[in-house]
C-alpha cells in the first residue's frame, strides 16, 4: 500500500479504488464514435441504436471489459463552443495504456498515421513512453506503455521527472 493511501486511511478519508469512466461532450457522435472505435480500438457497448435515450450517446469499453463502461460520448451538436487554446483550467489530457512494450507503441504509431491522425508529440518520461494525439473535438489523449521495472513508489521519480523526446 502506498504512503498516500495509508495517510488517507489514517486520516479517515475515503479511498478511491480506480478511475471508473470518462465522459466527453462531442459535436458529432458518429465522427467521434468512429475515432474511438475504429482508430483507438475501443469496444462499443451502446450506441443508442437499441434503445432511445433523451440525448445522443455512445458508450465504450477497452477490449478487456474491466467495468460497465469506461468512455461515454454525449453529442452536444455543431454549435458547441470549442475547447479554448492555451493554458486553462480543466482537463489537460487523459491517458490510455495501450500495451506493455515499445513494439506495441510503434504499432499504434503506424495505425495512427495510417488513419491520418496527427501525432502531437512523443515523450520518454522515464516511467512511461507516450504518444500524444487529439480526438475530433480537440481533447488530448496520451497513449502510453509503462517502462518495465519502474518502482512507482520511488519519490524521486515524481520529484525529478524526465521529459525527453521518444525515439521509436
Amino acid at each position: 500500500m502506498t504512503s498516500l493511501i495509508r495517510l488517507a486511511i489514517m486520516r479517515g478519508g475515503m479511498q478511491i479504488r480506480e478511475l471508473g469512466h470518462l465522459v466527453l461532450y462531442v459535436r458529432d457522435l458518429s465522427v467521434s464514435a468512429g475515432f474511438y472505435r475504429d482508430v483507438l480500438g475501443w469496444r462499443p457497448i451502446f450506441d443508442g441504436s437499441r434503445a432511445k435515450l433523451p440525448f445522443a450517446a455512445a458508450a465504450f469499453n477497452s477490449p478487456g471489459g474491466r467495468t460497465h463502461h469506461e468512455l461515454l460520448l454525449i453529442e452536444v451538436g455543431p454549435s458547441a463552443a470549442p475547447l479554448p487554446a492555451g493554458p486553462r483550467v480543466g482537463m489537460y489530457h487523459f491517458g490510455v495504456k495501450i500495451g506493455d512494450s515499445d513494439d506495441e507503441l510503434r504499432e499504434a504509431e503506424s495505425a495512427l498515421r495510417a488513419n491520418g491522425v496527427v501525432i502531437l508529440g512523443a515523450t520518454d518520461h522515464g516511467i512511461t513512453h507516450s504518444l500524444y494525439v487529439v480526438d475530433p473535438d480537440g481533447n488530448e489523449i496520451e497513449l502510453y506503455v509503462d517502462v518495465p521495472g519502474v518502482d512507482w513508489d520511488d519519490p524521486d521519480l515524481w520529484a525529478q521527472p524526465v521529459l525527453r523526446p521518444l525515439l521509436l
